[in-house]
Parts: C-alpha cells; sequence; structure tokens
C-alpha cells in the first residue's frame, strides 16, 4: 500500500484482504475520503453523541486538517453498489512525512510523543476508528486488521500509536479498567507516551490487589482489547476529551507481532505456490 493508492496486487495477497463482498483498501479518490467523513459523522456525533462544530454540522461530515494529508484505509461492501454508502469502516493512517507536512502527530495535542518523533524506524499513527453499526462483526472487524497489517508490512512500520476511547467523561466511573491498564499494561520508560500538563488525569484510580481483571477486561471496548492482544501498551495518564464524550488513553505497539504472523503467512503461501 502506499499514499493514496492501492498497490498490493495479487503477489500482496489481495485475494486476503476481500471476504465475500467485503474489501478493505486505502481511499482512492475525494469522494471515497468524504464517504469516510460522513461514516465518522455518523458514528461520533449522531451514535455517540460527540459535540460537531457548525461547520460539522452542516456538512455532515467528521473532518480536520489531517484528512488532506494522510491514509485512509476503508471496508467497502461492493453489495451496497458504487456511493457513499459503500464504505462501511474506516481508519485513519498518518506516517511521519504527513505529520510533517501537518507540523504534527494528531495525538500530540493530548500527550508528549516524543519517544515517536524521535523513534529511528518507521512509525504510523492509527485513529479516527469507525465501522458502522451494521458491520460491527468479527470478521469485518478481522478484515480491517488485515488492511493495518499489510499496511505496516509494506511501509516496514515499527512502532504503531495513537489515542484510544473509553466511553464517558468521569474517570472514577471508569476507576477498574483505568487502574488495570496502568497495572498491567504501562509502556516502557523508553516508548511510554505522558499526558500533557494541565490535562493529564492519574489512571491508578485503584490499587493493583483490588482489581477485579476480569470485569476490568469487560469493561474496555474491543478496539482496546484488541491492541492489548497484540502486545500494546498504554501512555501514563488519561485525558478528557468533552468535544467526543470520552476518556482517551495513549496507545502502544510494538508490530513484530503483527509482521511476524503476515511475513510467515505470506512465506509460507510462496512456498505452496512454488510447489504447486
Amino acid at each position: 500500500m502506499s499514499d493514496h493508492s492501492t498497490d498490493q496486487g495479487t503477489e500482496d495477497g489481495s485475494n486476503e484482504l476481500r471476504m465475500g463482498s467485503l474489501e478493505v483498501r486505502l481511499a482512492e479518490s475525494t469522494v471515497e475520503i468524504e464517504a469516510a467523513q460522513a461514516l465518522r459523522y455518523r458514528v461520533f456525533y449522531e451514535e455517540m453523541a460527540a459535540v460537531p462544530s457548525a461547520e460539522m454540522a452542516a456538512r455532515r461530515r467528521d473532518f480536520d486538517e489531517f484528512d488532506a494529508l494522510c491514509d485512509h484505509l476503508l471496508v467497502i461492501d461492493h453489495a451496497r453498489g458504487t456511493g457513499p454508502e459503500k464504505v462501511v469502516g474506516t481508519y485513519r493512517l498518518i506516517r511521519r512525512p504527513a505529520a510533517e507536512k501537518a507540523g504534527r502527530f494528531y495525538s500530540s495535542a493530548e500527550y508528549d510523543i516524543t519517544p515517536f518523533i524521535t523513534y529511528p524506524g518507521q512509525v504510523l499513527e492509527l485513529g479516527r476508528s469507525c465501522v458502522d453499526a451494521a458491520y460491527r462483526t468479527r470478521g469485518s472487524m478481522q478484515l480491517l486488521w488485515r488492511g493495518i497489517a499489510a499496511y505496516v508490512f509494506h511501509h516496514d512500520i515499527e512502532i504503531m500509536f495513537g489515542c484510544a476511547s473509553l466511553p464517558g467523561t468521569d474517570p472514577r466511573a471508569l476507576a477498574e479498567p483505568l487502574s488495570y491498564l496502568h497495572h498491567h499494561h504501562l509502556a516502557p520508560p523508553e516508548l511510554r507516551p505522558v499526558a500533557l500538563p494541565g490535562l493529564r488525569v492519574d489512571m491508578a484510580l485503584m490499587p493493583q490487589d483490588q482489581i477485579n481483571v476480569k470485569r476490568a477486561l469487560a469493561e474496555l471496548p474491543p478496539l482496546i482489547k484488541g491492541y492489548l492482544r497484540l502486545g500494546g501498551y498504554v501512555g501514563d495518564g488519561a485525558v478528557i476529551d468533552h468535544q467526543f464524550n470520552t476518556t482517551d488513553v495513549s496507545i502502544v505497539v510494538k508490530t513484530d507481532l503483527i509482521t511476524d504472523k503476515y511475513s510467515k503467512h505470506y512465506e509460507r503461501r510462496s512456498r505452496d505456490a512454488q510447489i504447486a
């Protein structure tokens, strides 16, 4: 995958990026980016009660200055035709060149992300993840993650990071999951983002020995649990996002688990093809 295009090709396993009528690929046009923005608006502002600007409400799209610079990963349902309604899932992918054009990474508004700015290898910021309510199935999410894996593999990404959200703006109501994340999944110091002064909310709201791990995990959103399954970490401190009606945590994922699995999978496919 490359900026604003799809170049996986059959040798990159493009058939792996389809499931029935669903396909995952990068947006190829402004129209498709606008369809992703419309989906984000429906999910974030209509379903989750985020507060849109007047311009967003008028255009019924979620947008900012990063959208024209980054890559947009899409889940497309070809059974819905060729219009905007075909876009049923999206993820926003910001690599260092796009961040340099914007002057910053998106999550730098909430966290000190110096470890990623100075990281010598390739990094990727993930954000604006959402899926249409009718498509929140295991298959759709697996397809989205396959697309991310292909992108990470293609661009030799070593670190993924971004903000993930828990619903609501009262940390006390989220004390158990926040404390669980802090005590069990805090990033090592060299990869640890820190919430900015004035925004930081302490996540260690409960002693570790008082946490019911099973209950805490049940309260975590599926997206955060997905990151943890990949060996993900969290940063130091949560941040309240009143516009989106959420409590944000910083997520860090080293991609070695993803790329090792992806690489072995396609090495095996290549060997099988040669044997055949």
